[in-house]
């Protein structure tokens, strides 16, 4: 005892020993691979995309700059993204101060750039210098093409260091062709959640910037999809094209848009705005084209300028009768569409994320603006100035007629016992543990209610479908029994006040008082059950959306499938799964022999094969897609490194086509210098690629030999390669070699099916046949039993699939900010009044659509 408080009091003492040699700094951008959190706002999806956004904006900075007029971005199929622009091009000189390439610098050392002052951006979305950066730090690879002074340059970069200097690859003809192509890889190091990329939060992104920056425009293409074809993206009329896109499908109000545009201290305001007959607010801010989900200085002058200008409208006109009630900030924001996009020259953000605009000049300058466009708009149009006001007033009587109502429900709540009847609550108090099922249904509910675990699972059966909030004002809704026995077993209320009285009423919404940390809807798999989970949604985020952003609604996802083969039994969740438990059951009733060896493979080994194989089939569809053969881009692999062909040409002379491929640059450098008629490298990519044409591949200029036909190429980069050596190395590891992927005369492997006697021998010639034939022998002797609806399974069957912590699958509702006006459009087009856009989209996704038989 004595030795070990001698030891701890030695400890102690050096721990006091504070020096200058326990202090440590990150070097480079080691900084935002330890907290990338603070540079890219986490590490999430969410982060990831943000990541395409930071290089976005320096290409929209250029357009802003007077230099760009197009962008392509591409993803690819190892799940890698390209953006080219055709701005100036990133510098490649050597900057003085710090003797490295001006490429480098941008793209290495944290605040640094040329948006501080130096003239060359007046308006620009990057502040802090550090965007691009950041992105280099957390992708596996970064690479880099600048295009300008005649040359094409490039660099390339792991994780944020240099793996290759500045160096180029090729001289163009033509010095009017500059821009910069940056493509990375988000590494899984760093974005544990996801590393996929989502096409349509991209495309999203794509056209608020060309709302916000017309005329600039985008090209889209997602490689990893079969078939897909380049999306076009151009909104000529830019915030008017916007206003009319946030109104689309809804009963307008009056008949224009109400445009206003000024500058004051070298701030340039430029909003939009649209009424239309709706019960919701949209409106979207920006700064330098950069989003601002959170609002800001720019949101509340906006706000504040158009409820004083439609009072002080109003009271100059005697609009207003002395028994109407006041109109409010929240009574002219119901119905209105909107956009306000300030360009500042120096602007303040809360975060490197930029999500809200702290800068406090801009409040009474978008204010003053605002205000004396509105007044101008509504002297000018008074027809529009009357419908805006009488449209606020029915709003401001619908507050009124819905704060009676809420006030009802409270106090109904409060004098029948507190909680409805059909509610069958959980024991637990706090809204931390506990979670509530919304079913569908009494039959359901009722199994539920058996099956639950009542420490912490409280059930709401529902009668039918309530009612359909989007067609329907609050009061209406509040009157609905199913809504209101939804809201008093929520216990949070419904509605934000609009005054520190309403702060007091119990009926506004307050999170703090909910009463299930997890509200769960659970409904059939069939027609009925989807509309009514859509009412529900629909209701969330109308009513509550709250609830939704703060991550509290999900979606139960009840089994579609009971699979039984011998003495297992086994639910399934989709037909994706199925495929899974197909390749899983058929592995346990095989051995696969390597012919070369004798190895017998496990089952174990088996299965991870197969997941290798299931891997590889994706990328080698990839190169079909670019119009390559996987065989022979296989066959070019370099025997002493591994690698393969980074980079395909496509040739066309006359009616004959070929492909060639290159392992470097320098092959294909040597290629062009010895096919000079081909010109590889002269033009950049089209403003406007024709539709279908690739955009990872570089378009060339035909050229025509003194005597013989035109002949004409394609440059590809394929950034498959990488992912494809990874893959052929394990399955190298497992045995099996790459000669084994092309057709031969003989046997390689042997699949044998059974045990002794009854063991089936099936000859396979190839690597592709193991895995078709693994799922042949799966499907034998399988029976498969379908659910249609939640009633079909007894409680305890309920249990075990759907509500059971540790086995269940949940989805949960999450509203991304980035894609709140598409989700505003579908709950619109889905949910409202307008019968057309709704069976349009029924036409249009039709094919799409699983059949409930």
């Amino acid at each position: 005892m004595a030795d070990s408080a001698v030891s701890n009091s030695e400890t102690a003492a050096t721990k006091t020993q504070y020096t200058a040699d326990d202090l440590s700094s990150l070097k480079g951008l080691e900084a935002v691979r330890k907290k990338p959190g603070m540079y890219i706002g986490g590490t999430d999806e969410r982060a990831l995309h943000h990541c395409v956004s930071e290089v976005l904006d320096n290409s929209v900075d250029e357009f802003l700059a007077g230099y760009c007029t197009h962008i392509d971005v591409t993803i690819h199929s190892d799940g890698s993204i390209s953006i080219r622009d055709n701005g100036r091009g990133i510098p490649v000189d050597i900057n003085k101060e710090e003797g490295i390439p001006g490429v480098e610098l941008v793209l290495t050392r944290l605040h640094s750039g040329g948006k501080y002052g130096q003239g060359n951006y007046e308006y620009s979305g990057g502040t802090h210098g550090v965007g691009a950066k950041c992105v280099n730090a957390v992708s596996e690879w970064f690479k880099v093409e600048v295009t300008r002074d005649g040359k094409i340059h490039a660099m390339s970069f792991e994780r944020g260091t240099t793996k290759q200097q500045l160096h180029v690859i090729a001289e163009v003809k033509n010095n009017r062709h500059t821009g910069t192509l940056i493509t990375f890889k988000p590494d899984p190091e760093i974005f544990h959640e996801t590393t996929e990329f989502k096409s349509e939060r991209i495309i999203t992104r794509l056209n608020d910037l060309a709302y916000i920056n017309a005329p600039l425009s985008f090209t889209f293409l997602d490689e990893r999809t079969e078939g897909a074809r380049p999306v076009q993206i151009v909104h000529p009329k830019g915030v008017e094209d916007f206003v009319a896109r946030l109104s689309e499908n809804k009963t307008l109000v009056h008949p224009k848009p109400i445009l206003v545009k000024g500058t004051r201290d070298r701030i340039i305001v430029e909003f939009g705005l649209h009424y239309n007959d709706s019960y919701n607010e949209q409106l979207l801010c920006y700064t330098n084209a950069v989003p601002n989900p959170d609002g800001g200085t720019h949101s509340s002058g906006f706000r504040g300028s158009l409820t004083r200008a439609i009072n002080q409208y109003a009271k100059n006109n005697s609009l207003l009768k002395d028994k109407d009630p006041a109109i409010t900030g929240n009574d002219v924001l119901e119905g209105v569409a909107a956009v306000v996009s300030v360009k500042h020259p120096d602007p303040r953000f809360e975060s490197q994320t930029k999500v809200k605009l702290i800068s406090p000049e801009v409040e009474s300058i978008v204010g003053s603006i605002s205000y004396e466009g509105l007044m101008l708009h509504f002297d000018q149009n008074p027809g529009v100035g009357k419908k805006i006001i009488d449209k606020c007033l029915m709003a401001a009587r619908a507050r009124e007629a819905a704060r009676k109502a809420r006030e009802t429900v409270r106090k109904g709540a409060m004098t029948g016992g507190g909680l409805p009847g059909k509610l069958a609550d959980c024991s637990e108090r706090d809204p931390e543990l506990t979670e509530l099922y919304v079913v569908e249904g009494d039959s359901a509910g009722g199994s539920a209610k058996q099956g639950r675990d009542r420490r912490f699972q409280a059930i709401l059966p529902i009668k039918g479908k309530i009612i359909n909030v989007e067609k329907a004002r609050l009061d209406k809704v509040l009157q609905n029994t199913e809504i209101q026995t939804l809201i008093t077993a929520i216990g949070t209320g419904i509605g934000m006040a609009t005054s520190e009285k309403e702060k007091e009423n119990e009926g506004t919404f307050d999170i703090k008082r909910l009463r299930y940390g997890r509200i769960i809807i659970m409904t059939d798999a069939d027609v009925d059950g989807s509309h009514i989970r859509t009412l529900l949604l629909t209701f969330f985020y109308r009513q509550m959306p709250e609830l939704v952003r703060g991550g509290h609604v999900y979606i139960a996802c009840p089994p579609l499938y009971l699979i039984k083969r011998k003495k297992r039994e086994e639910y399934v969740e989709d037909d994706a799964a199925l495929n899974r438990i197909l390749i899983t059951l058929g592995s346990e009733d095989v051995k696969l022999k390597n012919l070369a060896d004798g190895k017998i493979f496990t089952a174990t080994q088996l299965k991870e094969l197969l997941d290798l194989l299931e891997r590889l089939a994706k990328f080698s569809e990839a190169i079909r897609r670019h119009g390559g053969d996987f065989e022979q881009y296989l066959a070019r692999r370099d025997s002493t490194t591994g690698a393969f062909p980074a980079y395909m040409v496509k040739v066309r002379d006359g009616n004959n086509e070929s492909v060639e491929y290159f392992l470097d640059e320098a092959a294909v450098r040597g290629y062009h210098e010895d096919n000079r008629d081909l010109g590889l490298f002269e033009d950049p990519a089209p403003e406007n690629p024709v539709e279908g044409e690739a955009l990872a591949e570089k378009p060339v200029a035909s050229r025509k030999k003194e005597e013989g036909p035109v002949r004409r190429a394609r440059l590809i980069e394929l950034h498959e390669s990488d992912a494809v050596q990874k893959l052929v190395a394990d399955i190298a590891r497992k045995g099996l070699m790459i000669e084994h992927f092309a057709d031969s005369d003989h046997p390689i492997f042997e699949l044998i099916e059974g045990e002794g006697d009854k063991a089936i021998t099936h000859s396979l010639f190839t690597v592709p046949e193991i895995h078709s034939k693994v799922i042949e022998i799966g499907k034998k002797g399988l029976s498969i039993q379908r659910f249609k609806g939640l009633g079909e399974m007894n409680p305890k069957q309920l249990y075990e699939t759907t509500m059971d912590p540790n086995k269940r699958k949940m989805w949960r509702v999450e509203l991304n900010e980035d894609n709140a006006v598409e989700a505003d459009r579908m709950f619109t087009i889905l949910m409202g009044d307008v019968v057309e856009p709704r069976r349009q989209f029924i036409e249009d996704n039709a094919l799409n659509a699983r059949l409930d038989v």
